[in-house]
């Protein structure tokens, strides 16, 4: 029984094997530029950008978290308290990047129309080399395509390519709510009576 077992699981061990020799990429660490290059070119290739968002930067990473829960209190701040048309208005367009506390849905529905998928996928080539200094490395394709990528506190690099544009964009969307806290206060004082401040 034993013997007829192992003629039957031998040739599947096998094929599994093959399978797995043939078809599942080894990448080298996420610690290292190479690493993060490769899966990042893989997430975009697959039109991931969700997935590709892991491989950005620390800050870029927390600066879409910021962005999205940002945007997402105004949008419902606006919604509450400001008269409808101006909810609807504001909704259409501030709503598209409101999204939660999601912030690779957030990096993706930023990066989408300013085409910085399409290009990143479009630039995508194998490595010729990486120039490294410290916790710094720049990924040179094939190409002649450089990306920046820095070590970051976790240990892992990160693209670099996007992180003071979101950064910026952070801190803007911070002081859109601020705003719009103070003109939601305005709009409940006025319905409540009271003069606004």
């Amino acid at each position: 029984m034993t013997t007829r077992i192992a003629r039957i699981l031998l040739p599947l061990l096998a094929i599994g094997a093959l399978f797995a020799a043939v078809y599942v990429r080894r990448y080298p660490a996420e610690t290292t530029a190479e690493g993060a290059y490769l899966r990042l070119a893989k997430h975009l290739e697959l039109g991931q950008p969700e997935l590709a968002f892991s491989y950005l930067e620390v800050d870029a990473r927390d600066a879409s978290y910021v962005m999205a829960r940002a945007r997402t209190d105004a949008l419902a701040r606006v919604r509450a308290s400001f008269p409808a048309d101006e909810a609807r208005t504001f909704a259409e367009s501030y709503g598209a990047l409101a999204t939660g506390d999601e912030g690779p849905r957030a990096f993706a529905r930023y990066a989408e129309p300013r085409g910085w998928l399409r290009r990143l996928a479009k630039d995508v080539s194998p490595i010729d080399h990486i120039e490294a200094e410290g916790d710094r490395a720049t990924v040179v394709t094939r190409k002649g395509t450089r990306y920046p990528f820095h070590r970051d506190r976790d240990g892992r690099y990160g693209l670099t390519s996007f992180t003071a544009e979101l950064v910026a964009q952070a801190k803007q969307a911070v002081r859109d709510l601020e705003v719009i806290e103070r003109s939601a206060a305005d709009y409940e004082r006025r319905r409540a009576g009271e003069p606004a401040k």
